[in-house]
């Protein structure tokens, strides 16, 4: 029997966890790390670097200086055209190659912004540019940003410079390049050890909706059965607006099904069965609905704690009064008779229950709708919810990430 098998390459994600913690711990400020792939820009970081980049940027500024400090072979040339939107065989494009080769402070401006120049500069502690006098021969204090970028760890000469920019109270990011190259060695790494096409993601367990996990989801979604698929999605964390999406579709789908149960019920020609059958099986569904999309106490609890956003705080945009709290039979009457169409076909459906002979089909059909029309609703204002508490849990201090 064949199985599908994934790798996960959780290490990047914390070594930058540990990587960031000993920045700090060398005397820099709340210091930020971007993963990024030159060949693939729509990965990983590289979307939330020039997004940083836009914001930090100061209005007034007419030309911004962009400095980019790497060692050799790091992928520094191969960075400037990436956020240049320039290929590296462009006749506009810095030069690649294995070995340094840039050896003076070249300026590159943006081909469709020429006021924002991105200037390329050789790497630390070569030659003519020794890591005691590099700042200076540099003339970086006319510089806005600065980024430091390395393709594996970020090394002495990194810091020094780091924390003199630190000084100058300017910006400055640190770009671990070529994290592709560290996925294609995991790749062949692992089909030395004789596994046949493994496939290999980038994840955070810190930060589920960067790098690769929405990937992995869809990809494990993609090869379960179909009854098992469903069943999978329900299960996830809501790591997207797109995830909370497909829970509404899926629990859509089984609402008519809830309605034929609660039709056959009212064929029970008892008054006040069916009404009290169609409240307790509703609690039921919805009760699965807030767990479906991770709005019950104990999650909101705890997607407070991962996010860091208060309990309170995600409470406050939540608007159906079925969520985090105790759901009765009378609370979600009590909801529904608020609304006039349903409140009539509950009526109608208790009355339809004493009439003789065509009663009964009657109240099935009543049934029917009510709680079709009932599920639906309350499905639309769930999915709001967990939507607006999907919003307030990744945007935090007014920036979305």
């Amino acid at each position: 029997m064949i199985r599908k098998f994934c790798c996960f390459e959780n290490k990047l994600s914390s070594n930058n966890f540990l990587f960031l913690t000993g920045l700090q711990d060398q005397g820099l400020q709340s210091p930020q790390v971007f993963l990024v792939s030159s060949f693939h820009l729509k990965l990983y970081d590289f979307p939330l670097l020039v997004e940083t980049l836009k914001e930090e940027l100061p209005e007034h500024k007419k030309e911004v200086f962009l400095k980019v400090i790497i060692f050799s072979g790091s992928g520094k040339s191969t960075f400037v055209n990436a956020i240049r939107g320039i290929d590296n065989k462009d006749e506009k494009a810095v030069p690649t190659g294995p070995v340094e080769t840039t050896m003076e402070v070249t300026p590159y401006p943006h081909p469709n912004y020429p006021n924002v120049i991105f200037w390329d500069l050789p790497g630390i502690g070569s030659p003519n540019f020794p890591a005691d006098k590099y700042l200076k021969k540099v003339g970086f204090k006319k510089f806005d940003f600065f980024i430091i970028i390395s393709a594996d760890r970020f090394r002495e000469n990194d810091l020094k410079v780091a924390k003199e920019i630190q000084k100058m109270k300017k910006k400055f990011y640190f770009v671990r390049s070529k994290i592709d190259h560290n996925i294609r060695a995991e790749k062949i790494s692992l089909q030395v050890q004789g596994l046949q096409s493994p496939q290999v993601f980038l994840v955070s367990s810190f930060h589920l909706k960067l790098y690769d996990f929405p990937l992995v989801v869809e990809t494990l979604k993609e090869e379960l059965p179909e009854l098992q698929k469903e069943a999978f999605v329900l299960a996830m964390p809501n790591i997207s607006l797109d995830m909370i999406k497909e829970k509404k579709k899926a629990f859509q789908a089984k609402v008519k099904y809830w309605a034929i149960l609660s039709a056959a019920v009212a064929g029970v020609p008892v008054p006040g069965v069916s009404a009290a059958v169609d409240t307790t099986l509703l609690v039921g569904v919805v009760t699965k609905y807030v767990l479906g999309f991770g709005l019950d106490i104990p999650s909101l609890k705890r997607m407070a704690n991962y996010s860091g956003v208060p309990y309170e705080e995600l409470k406050e945009v939540i608007k159906s009064p079925l969520i985090a709290t105790e759901l009765t039979p009378e609370l979600l009457l009590r909801l529904l008779v608020q609304f006039s169409s349903l409140a009539a076909l509950l009526a109608a459906e208790e009355g339809a229950t004493v009439v003789p002979i065509l009663g009964i089909p009657a109240a099935a059909c009543l049934s029917f709708t009510f709680t079709y029309r009932s599920l639906n609703m309350i499905l639309d204002m769930i999915a709001d919810d967990a939507e607006k508490v999907f919003t307030r849990r990744v945007c935090v201090r007014g920036r979305c990430v």
